[in-house]
């Protein structure tokens, strides 16, 4: 457990509002690249302090569980945008979701949207997703606005020799940032043209251009649960085996339905 505070907040895009937390603890962040995520804990409204649970080893989510629901801080899991060690800095990236009224949805983006520096927050270290083999040919990498942030670790973090692709879909065109990765590797943006589609749709549509696949090749899908599922589904039917394929849902639509 690495304990931090809010340093700055800054709206990066129209979706997307970035934390920098730093803590002397921080430095030792034992941070791998790629799609490094973590367990974020986060004070309650007016809590006057973060209570976190006390555990040895990674036997963590009972004594999260025996905290009294009134004191037990909010967890969700984030992946880490970016990690200056020299600095003890790290970046966090919240997708700011709307209702349809306008007000903001979803306890950590509603944080995340007004933290102040100096306000307390705690981390759980749970290391990567991203497996992929080392005879991989190829790499697809496919995700919405949830798995951005990974996304880019990811790129940023293939050697330099990598092909293959990456499907990203974002809510607007305007969320469309710079990613850094091996030449080899295209970046196909997706960004939805109504704001009531659900998201993962269209990253999955774009995913089922794809006519064929490597057996040798590699594929992490993640975002919304039926992007994750199905995606991995049209791979494994392409001949993908299943055991090269990383896949998981961040997060599920009550509404989602497979495009």
């Amino acid at each position: 457990m690495f304990r931090a505070h809010v340093v700055r907040t800054e709206r990066v895009s129209p979706s997307m509002q970035r934390v920098t937390v730093t803590g002397p603890d921080l430095a030792e962040f034992p941070w791998l690249g790629y799609d490094h995520w973590f367990r974020l804990f986060l004070r309650l409204p007016r809590q006057r302090r973060l209570r976190l649970p006390e555990f040895t080893g990674s036997q963590w989510w009972q004594p999260y569980l025996a905290i009294p629901e009134h004191e037990r801080p909010h967890c969700a899991n984030y992946s880490v945008a970016d990690f200056r060690r020299q600095a003890a800095e790290m970046d966090i990236d919240f997708v700011v979701h709307r209702r349809p009224g306008g007000d903001i949805e979803g306890r950590a983006a509603i944080w995340a949207c007004r933290a102040a520096p100096g306000e307390p927050l705690a981390l759980l270290d749970q290391g990567i997703l991203f497996d992929c083999p080392q005879d991989a040919s190829e790499v697809t990498v496919v995700a919405d606005e949830t798995g951005l942030p990974a996304a880019a670790g990811i790129l940023r973090s293939l050697p330099g020799g990598t092909v293959g692709r990456l499907i990203q879909e974002i809510p607007t065109a305007d969320d469309r940032r710079p990613l850094h990765g091996p030449a080899g590797v295209s970046v196909s943006w997706i960004a939805r043209q109504d704001g009531t589609s659900v998201p993962g749709v269209a990253a999955l549509r774009e995913l089922r251009r794809l006519t064929s696949a490597s057996t040798t090749g590699y594929a992490f899908v993640v975002g919304e649960s039926a992007l994750a599922t199905e995606g991995r589904r049209h791979l494994h039917r392409l001949g993908l085996p299943k055991e090269r394929i990383t896949f998981s849902g961040f997060w599920k639509h009550e509404k989602a339905q497979a495009a």
